[in-house]
């Protein structure tokens, strides 16, 4: 009714949702939240410029960008440094690339091409093109990773991490 937005967030920086911060929709708008409270995983959100009901809905379905965040928090890395990288074991077996991360409530998931599953709990060490993880036994095993691919084709889709 007052133009509020409900925004389903792909990050989990907070300060994307301050006041001031920047927006940007694809045809080029820049959106500048002047109110944001997070709601149920999502956040409402006030826009400036965005004051009725049919401006709120001319957003409905667009994919939003921020400003580029150069620091990452301890720990942290950046998805699309993930996508395509080599996961290595310690032992530096190559276990494959990584096709998508997929986000999960525990841990995000590392999807490999060949359909094995790695929390990235188990990430020891990242570099641009190479992931070194310590996994436990049997996690790369075929039969594990057949029931995963068995698993992921009968669970509903779920929202990936992207850039």
């Amino acid at each position: 009714m007052r133009g509020q937005v409900v925004v389903e967030p792909i990050t989990n920086r907070r300060e994307r949702f301050q006041p001031g911060a920047r927006h940007y929709a694809p045809d080029d708008r820049v959106l500048v939240v002047e109110h944001a409270r997070a709601q149920k995983g999502r956040w409402v959100v006030t826009y400036s410029g965005v004051t009725d009901r049919d401006g709120a809905e001319a957003l409905r379905g667009v994919r939003l960008a921020g400003d580029p965040i150069d620091v990452l928090d301890a720990g942290e890395m950046w998805v699309h440094e993930l996508i395509g990288a080599e996961v290595v074991e310690l032992s530096g077996t190559s276990r494959g690339r990584v096709v998508e991360v997929e986000a999960n409530p525990a841990h995000d998931i590392l999807v490999l091409e060949s359909g094995a599953l790695v929390p990235v709990v188990f990430v020891r060490a990242s570099e641009p093109g190479r992931i070194v993880v310590d996994v436990p036994d049997g996690i790369f095993d075929e039969e594990f990773v057949a029931a995963n691919r068995a698993g992921v084709e009968r669970r509903p889709a779920r929202r990936k991490r992207q850039v």
